[in-house]
């Protein structure tokens, strides 16, 4: 569940670049124990990439009570994190020090969706 620096789906991302701000949500499903490496991970992102890239984590929370979905559709957490730009994801993405900390988070899910939004006008 790592992100390639160098693969089709970054590439993409960054080719459909409406230019400005992306707001990047993450839904999170954790394996058996693997809060904790994901905390690690998180504790990592913030101490020393937000700030590095001028990203922010708009909103972090645990999932509760599912209204609408269809079966396998609950996730465990959502994190939405703003980035000043899409380059600016990519960049952090590539860092090797980032890359270095991932596998925190890649043994902590068994599944996960990181989706780029872009903002309705």
């Amino acid at each position: 569940m790592a992100i390639d620096p160098r693969g089709a789906d970054l590439k993409r991302l960054l080719a459909e670049d409406p230019g400005g701000p992306v707001v990047m949500l993450n839904l999170l499903r954790f394996a058996e124990g693997g809060l904790e490496s994901y905390e690690k991970y998180a504790r990592l992102l913030r101490e020393k990439f937000l700030a590095r890239y001028g990203a922010e984590i708009i909103y972090a929370g645990t999932g509760s009570t599912v209204l609408v979905a269809e079966d396998g559709q609950s996730w465990d957490a959502v994190v939405i994190v703003r980035y000043p730009d899409r380059a600016a994801f990519s960049r952090m993405v590539a860092d090797p020090e980032y890359q270095e900390v991932t596998r925190f988070r890649t043994v902590a899910l068994t599944e996960a969706v990181l989706q780029a939004t872009v903002p309705w006008s």
